[in-house]
């Protein structure tokens, strides 16, 4: 069962975040896209958005990114549906591995939204509702870690 997103007051101001956003399944992606920006904006912050064609391209661009050292954080948005074939496995363990190396590596938070889902209803459970839209806590995952990085 999917837990409602709460409203947090996390202030942001004068921090930079980017957010990397596929065109794959615009009708979620974008409704994520708009909520994470919404947030990050209702905050305090600075949002830089960069589309990438696919979930696989996410990675290469989250790197370039973090390597800039000019971001807080770095939100990345995706929809992967499950089809009748194991590609849809094998893209999202891509994607996973490259991000979580990528925030480690470069110290830079790196939120993965990029989200495996196995139909079109999870999808709009998770990317239309708003009460459980996962660019709201996508970009609220954000906020929190960049105040977490900035006291370290």
């Amino acid at each position: 069962m999917l837990k409602p997103i709460k409203a947090k007051s996390v202030l942001a101001a004068g921090k930079s975040f980017a957010i990397i956003a596929s065109t794959y399944n615009p009708r979620y992606v974008d409704a994520m896209l708009r909520a994470a920006k919404t947030e990050i904006l209702r905050a305090g912050g600075k949002v830089q958005i960069v589309r990438v064609p696919g979930a696989y391209e996410i990675p290469v661009v989250a790197a370039k990114l973090a390597r800039s050292q000019n971001f807080s954080a770095i939100i990345c948005l995706g929809v992967i549906l499950r089809g009748a074939t194991t590609h849809a496995q094998h893209i999202g363990e891509a994607v996973s591995n490259a991000l979580v190396q990528i925030q480690i590596q470069h110290e830079v938070p790196v939120i993965h939204e990029v989200l495996l889902l196995e139909n079109e209803q999870q999808a709009v459970e998770r990317c239309l509702d708003k009460k459980h839209n996962r660019g709201t806590e996508a970009a609220q995952t954000a906020l929190g870690m960049a105040r977490v990085m900035t006291k370290l």
